[in-house]
Protein backbone atom coordinates (compact mmCIF):
# COMPACT_ATOMS: atom_id res chain seq x y z
CA UNK A 1 0.00 0.00 0.00
CA UNK A 2 1.73 3.13 -0.92
CA UNK A 3 1.26 6.80 0.76
CA UNK A 4 -1.60 8.20 -2.04
CA UNK A 5 -4.08 4.83 -0.66
CA UNK A 6 -3.27 5.84 3.27
CA UNK A 7 -3.81 9.13 2.37
CA UNK A 8 -7.09 8.29 0.41
CA UNK A 9 -8.16 5.67 2.95
CA UNK A 10 -7.50 8.48 5.55
CA UNK A 11 -9.61 11.16 4.01
CA UNK A 12 -12.40 8.63 3.63
CA UNK A 13 -12.76 7.76 7.22
CA UNK A 14 -12.44 11.64 8.48
CA UNK A 15 -14.89 12.81 5.61
CA UNK A 16 -17.84 10.45 6.46
CA UNK A 17 -19.47 10.68 9.97
CA UNK A 18 -20.49 7.30 10.03
CA UNK A 19 -16.98 6.06 9.67
CA UNK A 20 -15.37 8.27 12.18
CA UNK A 21 -18.01 7.03 14.35
CA UNK A 22 -17.11 3.51 14.07
CA UNK A 23 -13.28 4.95 14.04
CA UNK A 24 -13.65 6.01 17.90
CA UNK A 25 -15.37 3.00 18.77
CA UNK A 26 -12.69 0.47 17.24
CA UNK A 27 -10.03 2.56 15.33
CA UNK A 28 -8.46 -1.31 13.78
CA UNK A 29 -11.73 -2.68 12.79
CA UNK A 30 -12.98 0.76 10.89
CA UNK A 31 -9.89 0.88 9.24
CA UNK A 32 -10.19 -2.63 8.23
CA UNK A 33 -13.61 -2.02 6.64
CA UNK A 34 -12.29 0.82 4.34
CA UNK A 35 -9.16 -0.51 3.37
CA UNK A 36 -9.39 -4.86 3.65
CA UNK A 37 -6.88 -6.77 4.86
CA UNK A 38 -3.42 -5.43 5.11
CA UNK A 39 -0.25 -5.50 7.23
CA UNK A 40 -0.96 -4.95 10.64
CA UNK A 41 1.92 -2.35 10.33
CA UNK A 42 0.04 -0.53 7.63
CA UNK A 43 -3.05 -0.15 9.80
CA UNK A 44 -1.52 1.24 12.72
CA UNK A 45 0.06 4.06 10.42
CA UNK A 46 -3.32 4.32 8.93
CA UNK A 47 -5.15 4.63 12.59
CA UNK A 48 -1.86 7.15 13.60
CA UNK A 49 -2.83 9.03 10.39
CA UNK A 50 -6.70 9.39 11.37
CA UNK A 51 -6.24 10.10 14.98
CA UNK A 52 -3.41 12.97 13.39
CA UNK A 53 -6.10 14.72 11.17
CA UNK A 54 -8.74 14.86 13.97
CA UNK A 55 -6.19 16.56 16.31
CA UNK A 56 -5.47 19.05 13.31
CA UNK A 57 -9.20 19.39 12.04
CA UNK A 58 -9.48 20.60 16.29
CA UNK A 59 -7.03 22.37 16.49
CA UNK A 60 -8.04 24.66 13.22
CA UNK A 61 -11.30 24.84 14.44
CA UNK A 62 -9.96 26.78 17.80
CA UNK A 63 -9.42 29.69 16.25
CA UNK A 64 -13.41 29.93 15.01
CA UNK A 65 -14.96 28.73 18.74
CA UNK A 66 -12.57 31.93 19.98
CA UNK A 67 -13.80 34.38 17.38
CA UNK A 68 -17.22 33.13 18.72
CA UNK A 69 -17.16 35.25 21.86
CA UNK A 70 -16.13 38.03 20.81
Amino acid sequence: MDVKEIEKAISSITGSSTKLDAFKKDPVAAVKSVVGAVPKDVIDKIVDGVKAKIASDKVSGAPDAVKGLF
